[in-house]
């Protein structure tokens, strides 16, 4: 009797305490856009509770092109991708999930040529710059200037620091706990590296949003 193969999908705890707050900001976030790109999709949890809530608002055309730096992660978003669309009813709101390492150079995604921005229109990444060495960051702003279109915005979540501090003891314990990890890792300072970051390639700082649990959405057009 065969049996059957073992579920890829993968759970963050968090992902559970924070995914109905930001759901509640992303309308906002990409305005009329309808073409998203995840950055470091992880679990794809994001991907699978956003993106069909959106689809059904846009009423069509709406997609979210999941993607991550690890290649074993792609079958479990994926996985929770087609459960999300099939009990949604929002077939198609989910596209395959796609490899991409930011910290390489000149990354594109599958569906663009080089040089061209295709059909994206904007970008999401949860969890990831904190998590990841500087060079990650770099990569993703350095992505979005290339990538999206004049208007389009790229949205983070995560902790930050504010003008060198932390906003919270339980953040700045955070940070020593991911200096542990590995020195390259830390809670990013907003105003003195993010967003400088952003200016050096053609985004502005759009909007700042108070998030649950000392995290911050963080909204950045392209000029």
């Amino acid at each position: 009797m065969s049996q059957s193969p073992p579920d890829p999908r993968r759970h963050a705890p968090a992902t559970l305490r924070n995914r109905d707050a930001i759901l509640a900001i992303l309308p906002q976030a990409f305005g009329q856009a309808r073409r998203i790109l995840e950055i470091a999709s992880g679990t794809g949890e994001h991907a699978a509770h956003c993106a069909p809530a959106l689809a059904k608002a846009a009423k069509g055309g709406f997609i979210w092109y999941p993607s991550d730096w690890d290649a074993e992660n792609l079958p479990g978003i994926d996985a929770h991708a087609k459960a999300a669309m099939a009990d949604s009813g929002q077939p198609g709101c989910i596209a395959p999930a796609q490899r991409i390492d930011v910290s390489q150079a000149n990354w594109t995604p599958q569906w663009t040529q080089p040089g061209q921005a295709g059909p994206l229109e904007a970008m999401f990444c949860a969890n990831m710059i904190h998590i990841a060495p500087w060079a990650a960051a770099e990569g993703l702003f350095s992505g979005a200037g290339r990538l999206l279109p004049q208007g389009g915005t790229l949205t983070l979540y995560g902790p930050y620091r504010r003008n060198g501090q932390h906003t919270a003891p339980s953040n700045a314990g955070f940070d020593a706990s991911l200096q542990s990890r590995d020195p390259s890792w830390g809670v990013r300072d907003l105003e003195g590296e993010v967003a400088p970051l952003a200016q050096r390639n053609g985004l502005s700082l759009h909007r700042i949003e108070t998030m649950p649990a000392n995290n911050l959405i963080v909204i950045f057009r392209k000029d």
